[in-house]
């Protein structure tokens, strides 16, 4: 497939399922191209000036924003004793974060179309280390719970305002790359928090560990706003609330972003779930590991780093609905294995989870920015809120599988979620089929 083909099958419909009328009869992808062929194009692009910038203020972003968001999920364990709290009741302390972050992500999203990407995601960031260095000193669950809250509705700024960025200030055949590379950062940020709170902890018990990890995301939000691009390519749109309710109810009646959201959902419910729980597992008997030990185990995100950042090329060689069925399957085969009594075996399904989780949600995601052809903040925010409510349901769900169930009852949940994954995009590609038949869009 040529380099054209291929970033024309990335913003159509039938990369996972069925195209809307508008998709279909307005294709993004070839004018997209032209664009980014033309010598006056002056997006980013690889090599060119600010990329690398850009690329490496994003990538801390995203470090900032998963490490402050998931601060609470590794310690979990002595939370849960400090308070006396069961491991559903101190899921809340995830849950919390990021169902503020699901509700608030729109709302947010509309001020970046008013006041612009840059400035949206610099005080959100500002906001969220502030409580962070404040989360320390909660006097109970309660006060946690809420200073929680709090926190993960100012980096409801971030996720939409950063792939709105993207999608205006990068040329179109580098953004997935760009957008893997953002989605890497949250990789890291989760592994590197939930690593550095295990160890910290261990020695010196979470509060200190929130405040060193509150400390880090500081020097991240700093070099953030030092080092991204003015942004060349924004226009600044209405804050009108009628504006604003046109512009989802466009978004909400397109099939293909409908079942990208319902993706993204899913697969985060799965991740949230497991992760949530991981530490609950790994620290009670056979393994009885100590929480250094247990917080060394998300250095696993390092896997969705690396998967993350290919996404681009796999979606190159299988298609997107392809790539999205090789996540679900990856992700299935390592609840599969994590029921295993063996250590290594437990570990190994939690690289196959980690790997098709960050496959698919980088897949989804990057479609979602090719896919809105007009506010691509609120488009993107949606996708970021049905994301976060599959983490803050998963988190819930799968804590209260695993008091009712043990482990087998958290995964019983995961393949449910996976299951659903692959339903969506079977659809879509039956949809897809009938859609290329009537002539409208290539089967990819």
């Amino acid at each position: 497939m040529s380099s054209a083909s291929s970033v024309a099958s990335v913003s159509s419909a039938a990369s996972v399922s069925s195209a809307s009328s508008a998709s279909a009869t307005s294709p993004v992808a070839p004018c997209a191209s032209s664009a980014s062929a033309s010598s006056g194009d002056t997006r980013m692009a690889p090599g060119g000036p600010g990329y690398r910038r850009m690329s490496l203020a994003l990538f801390l972003a995203g470090v900032a924003t998963f490490a402050l968001l998931y601060s609470t999920q590794a310690l979990l364990p002595l939370v849960s004793g400090d308070f006396g709290a069961t491991a559903s009741t101190a899921s809340w302390t995830v849950s919390a974060a990021t169902g503020a972050l699901a509700l608030f992500v729109l709302p947010m999203s509309a001020l970046s179309e008013r006041f612009g990407r840059r400035t949206v995601m610099t005080a959100s960031l500002a906001v969220a280390v502030t409580v962070g260095l404040l989360i320390p000193f909660a006097p109970n669950l309660s006060a946690l719970v809420a200073l929680r809250a709090v926190q993960g509705a100012a980096l409801a700024g971030v996720p939409a305002s950063a792939t709105a960025y993207l999608a205006e200030e990068v040329r179109p055949r580098a953004l997935i790359t760009a957008i893997g590379l953002f989605v890497a950062g949250n990789s890291v940020g989760g592994m590197s928090g939930r690593v550095i709170t295990g160890w910290v902890a261990q020695e010196w018990g979470w509060r200190v560990a929130l405040g060193v990890l509150g400390v880090v995301a500081v020097g991240c939000a700093v070099a953030f706003r030092l080092l991204l691009p003015a942004p060349r390519h924004f226009t600044p749109g209405s804050l009108r609330p009628r504006v604003l309710a046109g512009t989802v109810r466009a978004h909400l009646a397109n099939p293909l972003l409908r079942r990208l959201y319902a993706i993204g959902a899913l697969f985060m419910t799965v991740f949230g779930g497991v992760y949530t729980v991981i530490g609950y597992r790994l620290s009670e008997a056979p393994f009885s590991l100590p929480q250094g030990i247990v917080g060394s185990i998300f250095l696993v995100y390092l896997v969705g780093t690396v998967s993350a950042s290919a996404a681009g090329k796999l979606v190159g060689r299988l298609g997107r609905r392809g790539a999205l069925y090789l996540a679900g399957g990856t992700t299935t085969s390592g609840l599969v294995l994590s029921l295993a009594g063996s250590l290594p075996l437990v570990l190994l399904g939690l690289v196959l989870i980690t790997a098709g989780f960050f496959a698919g949600h980088a897949v989804a995601s990057s479609a979602v920015s090719h896919t809105a052809r007009h506010g691509r903040a609120q488009a993107s925010a949606l996708y970021q809120s049905a994301y976060y409510v599959g983490s803050s349901v998963g988190s819930t769900l799968g804590a209260v599988a695993f008091h009712s169930g043990g482990w087998s009852g958290t995964v019983s949940m995961g393949l449910l979620a996976v299951a659903g994954v692959v339903a969506i995009t079977v659809a879509g590609s039956r949809a897809a089929r009938v859609e290329a038949r009537r002539g409208l869009v290539p089967v990819r």
